[in-house]
């Protein structure tokens, strides 16, 4: 971007508000031409800096632990929402959008000033030159930082605590991206899935990676990431990079729900290798059955693969299959096990109506 200063007005006064700020300014003893005086530290402001993207692909990105992000030249654009904080001059610190056409305007400045293809320190070295070139301040100290940007964001959705779109200026861990949604639900799956966008794609194949008929794992188009082994192993090379426009979705596993009369009713997600449980383990995982639970009369109710909308009803004798009279039995993904009450209060209808509203637990791999 070049830009053409006009030719300084010598004698020339300032105009008309600002002479009113500097009546006030020096009424008040304070300095407002020249360095500001020192500001509270209460009052600083604190550095928002993007993370930017890495020179190579490969690049490697800081511990997320740490909170912190690889540097690199983030490039303003167009919708970005910017932060821009002039040092004791309030009138000029506060948000600014970036319009269409890659400007933004400012009080007091005579003309917009040119913000796309700029990064954050650029575009502060701007404004304090306009500000200067205008007669308003003489040591302009400016900060520009990033709120949000439309094209920088990584969605999240499935089983996560907080689901939605996480802005994100330049690379970052799927760890990193998933503890600001609040970490994996209980009921999350063992993997989840990272869909590519433009720009890691872009990189990618300026690696050689992304064109070739077999290309590395963590380099396709569509990435499927061990998220549980990640998250309890801390296996750094199965930490993937992300970039802005990847989507993150992390499926719900199978749940197995165990109802009526047991020291914990709850649903039971499949984290593990497993797809299924057996009665036994489902019991067991459900803190056992209670003194007034009838066992010779439990119920399994599971999903009927020829009608999405029906279920199928298997009695089982919960009695014979603890003596080991009768082969315990498999349950899978969607079944539910009921356990009737002898003293009548529980009954199929009601334990499968507050299903909805049971805890989910994970299943210890």
């Amino acid at each position: 971007m070049s830009c053409h200063a006009k030719p300084a007005r010598r004698n020339a006064l300032p105009p008309f508000p600002v002479v009113l700020l500097g009546i006030a300014t020096l009424a008040l003893g304070m300095p407002l031409l020249g360095r500001p005086a020192p500001r509270r530290a209460q009052d600083r402001p604190v550095s928002r800096s993007p993370a930017r993207l890495p020179k190579e692909p490969g690049a490697k990105a800081a511990n997320p632990a740490a909170g912190a992000l690889p540097l690199a030249e983030y490039t303003i654009g167009p919708g970005d929402l910017l932060n821009v904080y002039v040092v004791a001059v309030p009138e000029l610190s506060r948000n600014y959008r970036v319009s269409p056409g890659g400007r933004i305007t400012l009080p007091m400045l005579d003309h917009p000033v040119m913000a796309q293809g700029l990064t954050p320190d650029e575009l502060s070295e701007a404004i304090g030159q306009a500000l200067r070139r205008q007669g308003l301040i003489s040591h302009p100290d400016v900060l520009v930082s990033v709120e949000s940007s439309p094209g920088n964001s990584i969605a999240v959705t499935g089983s996560v605590v907080k689901p939605g779109v996480y802005p994100v200026f330049g690379s970052t861990t799927i760890i990193a991206i998933l503890s600001r949604a609040g970490g994996l639900s209980p009921d999350a799956g063992s993997t989840a899935v990272v869909h590519r966008g433009p720009r890691a794609m872009h990189l990618l194949e300026a690696s050689g990676a992304a064109g070739t008929l077999n290309p590395p794992p963590q380099r396709a188009r569509i990435v499927k990431v061990p998220i549980r082994h990640l998250f309890e192993s801390g296996d750094e090379p199965q930490d993937l990079l992300l970039y802005p426009g990847d989507d993150i979705d992390v499926p719900r596993a199978g749940v197995v729900y165990v109802v009526g009369a047991v020291n914990r009713a709850g649903g039971f997600a499949l984290t593990g290798e497993q797809n299924q449980l057996t009665v036994l383990q489902a019991i067991a995982l459900a803190g056992n059955v209670t003194r007034t639970a009838v066992l010779k009369d439990a119920w399994i109710i599971r999903p009927n693969p020829r009608n999405s909308a029906g279920r199928q009803q298997i009695r089982v004798n919960l009695k014979e299959i603890l003596s080991g009279k009768a082969p315990d039995r498999g349950l899978g993904s969607g079944d539910i096990l009921f356990i009737p009450d002898s003293t009548g209060k529980q009954v199929l209808a009601r334990a499968l109506a507050a299903i909805t509203s049971v805890a989910i637990y994970r299943v210890p791999l």
